[in-house]
């Protein structure tokens, strides 16, 4: 009975060996991927380095769950792309508040302050009403540089795909920004 006990631990231990190896493979491959991703949702250092931290922990704790492990960098995106998204969420209730307050103590005029909320807000709604295929695909190829071909590689999509998601991600930019 002893026998059969250490050989399951013995291949539960080289399992886990591997599949650590296997991890860091693949995470060799996109040492910045996390963060680059993060900070261009975020545009905050500190929080998207805190973001990229958070998503390849849960990489790292969710890595066994992975099934086609060649698809880990496109795994990594969306994991990474979501948690900053949950990010500003959790955070604008309490940016509102500190906003008015700031307002409040503000020299400027009523008319600036005005302005310059209504000029925020609209770039905000205008960049979140687009739907998150179309930021994402807009923020990899536009923010973070990459070629279509990647974009297409980390979204599991055709390079014609992320051609017309980009048009229409900038059409619709350029729409819900127009007159600002």
């Amino acid at each position: 009975m002893d026998a059969l006990a250490d050989r399951f631990a013995e291949s539960t231990v080289t399992q886990d060996a591997l599949l650590e190896r296997e991890f860091e493979r693949c995470l060799a491959d996109c040492p910045m991927l996390a963060f680059r991703v993060a900070m261009s949702v975020l545009r905050h250092q500190a929080e998207a380095e805190d973001v990229a931290q958070e998503a390849l922990l849960r990489a790292y704790r969710n890595f066994r769950r992975l099934r086609d492990r060649d698809r880990f960098r496109a795994w990594l995106v969306r994991m990474t792309w979501r948690l900053a998204l949950d990010r500003i969420r959790s955070t604008s209730r309490r940016q509102r508040r500190e906003q008015v307050r700031l307002d409040s103590r503000s020299p400027l005029t009523p008319e600036d302050v005005a302005s310059s909320r209504e000029s925020s807000r609209r770039l905000y709604a205008a960049i979140d009403s687009l739907p998150e295929k179309l930021r994402i695909t807009l923020i990899l190829s536009a923010i973070e540089g990459h070629d279509l071909e990647e974009v297409g590689r980390l979204l599991e999509i055709p390079a014609g795909t992320v051609k017309s998601r980009l048009h229409l991600a900038r059409k619709r930019l350029a729409e819900g920004l127009h007159g600002l």
